[in-house]
């Protein structure tokens, strides 16, 4: 063990750790999750620690030869070896400020390292007064979170990528199948089962373009506003320096803060995000709704598509095959949405100069984005792209779809239309023959119009 001391007194460390004092006081209070703040925002900070030393460097605050230390401290924090000295609990003081001091520490006592020291040696690296210089948790930490969000961002977005070229590739392979339409769960008019896929695909190219507005906004940082965002103790072009050396450290375009005070006290950008998540659910967990409908069977259900199968459905029906991936697909998304919810919670709670809720924020935030990424890949990859479509079945409900009759529409109007619906359900036969019958189309007139009626534009 070695001996530290704070403002409250003196505490044994383990002599083995990279964390010091304040960390200890935290793991001795705080464990309700039972599980440390995401290692994504603790890597977020670390580049934030790098890029305010950076900056304290080119103002003249800091020596070179600390600077190099911290520098080479955040590189291997970043290089993944020592995640497991970041213990605090997620559900800390609500400013983070148990986080902020893991990371002072563990860089500090990193960088005393790379000058020839050892751990606690804060005469040579001094985790408040050089690696948290012109800096407050306040700042920090939101920071952090934007930091990770911008980071997860790039992951999810190939992942959701991969989904919709997925569901091209589909739609392409079954362009020329035509199903009939559902409304209401009712019959509707005819379409492409490739058009059917090639929708799903765009509603996520929607959610992409609503993502990267979101992440545009989290690219504004706070850091170097100091407690309120007043900036205090700081020199004035610090905060610029911050995000200039962020962006070369991490190859994005972060920019300070339009006004610190509002960032410091406000977590709507991040709101902003978690929602563009949340839709992002939203329509994969529709998405795998429509598949489970549409793959219903096969005997009894639609069976219009047949899904992979990937395990045995069932321990008692032999034979049985469930459509597990978009089963846990859709608790994925249902968790997401739950994780938005605590985030709207939490973003909404702050009181005057400060919100107090932000490493419940930056968790859920973080399990959203790491959640959405995995279940993108693994819905494309064992689910769509093995689907199959039974065209001779979609032609069938195609030829007796009620909703059939609504092409007809242009040429013998409404009430006409109703009428000869009505009849085809009662007799049993479809509008394509009756209509054949009654001698108002022949064949090839009437298929004509069935293609017609699947072209995206009538112009």
């Amino acid at each position: 063990m070695r001996r530290e001391k704070d403002s409250l007194g003196e505490l044994d460390v383990p002599e083995n750790v990279l964390y010091g004092i304040h960390t200890c006081r935290s793991m001795e209070n705080f464990d309700a999750a039972g599980e440390p703040v995401p290692i994504e925002i603790v890597y977020g900070m670390v580049r934030l620690k790098w890029a305010c030393a950076k900056a304290n460097q080119a103002l003249g605050l800091l020596s070179d030869e600390k600077t190099g230390a911290i520098e080479k401290a955040c590189q291997k924090i970043l290089d993944g070896g020592h995640d497991d000295q970041f213990p605090v609990d997620v559900f800390q003081a609500g400013s983070g400020t148990s986080s902020n001091m893991n990371v002072n520490e563990v860089i500090g006592n990193l960088a005393a390292t790379v000058l020839g020291g050892k751990p606690g040696d804060r005469h040579l690296v001094h985790p408040n007064d050089d690696v948290n210089k012109g800096q407050s948790t306040n700042n920090i930490f939101p920071s952090g979170i934007r930091v990770a969000a911008v980071t997860l961002t790039d992951p999810l977005t190939d992942a959701i990528q991969h989904l919709v070229d997925t569901l091209m590739a589909k739609a392409e392979e079954f362009k020329l199948v035509i199903r009939s339409g559902r409304t209401h769960l009712q019959d509707a008019v005819p379409e492409m089962m490739g058009q059917a896929f090639a929708a799903w695909a765009h509603a996520l190219v929607k959610d992409l373009r609503r993502l990267a507005a979101a992440r545009d906004r989290v690219l504004e940082i706070g850091a170097g506003g100091n407690a309120i965002g007043t900036g205090v103790n700081t020199k004035k072009g610090f905060r610029p320096f911050i995000a200039r050396e962020l962006s070369a450290i991490t190859g994005k375009e972060y920019r300070a803060a339009e006004n610190g005070i509002e960032i410091t006290q406000y977590l709507t950008d991040m709101a902003d995000v978690s929602s563009a998540l949340r839709m992002i659910a939203m329509d994969i967990g529709k998405l795998c709704n429509d598949l489970r409908l549409l793959a219903s069977g096969p005997n009894t259900g639609l069976a219009e598509i047949m899904l992979p199968a990937v395990e045995p459905g069932s321990s008692i029906m032999p034979g049985k095959i469930n459509p597990s991936i978009c089963e846990a697909a859709n608790m994925a998304c249902i968790q997401v949405m739950g994780n938005d919810q605590a985030v709207q919670l939490a973003a909404g709670a702050g009181q005057l100069e400060l919100n107090t809720h932000m490493p419940v924020t930056g968790y859920n935030l973080v399990r959203s984005f790491n959640l959405l990424t995995r279940t993108a890949r693994m819905l494309a990859d064992k689910c769509i792209v093995g689907i199959q479509v039974d065209a001779e079945r979609c032609a069938w409900y195609f030829e007796t779809s009620g909703g059939l009759g609504t092409v007809l529409n242009p040429k013998l109007g409404y009430d006409k239309v109703a009428v000869l619906v009505k009849e085809s359900l009662r007799a049993k036969k479809t509008a394509k023959e009756l209509v054949i019958e009654k001698g108002i189309m022949t064949e090839e007139e009437f298929e004509k119009l069935v293609a017609r009626s699947t072209e995206p534009n009538l112009d």
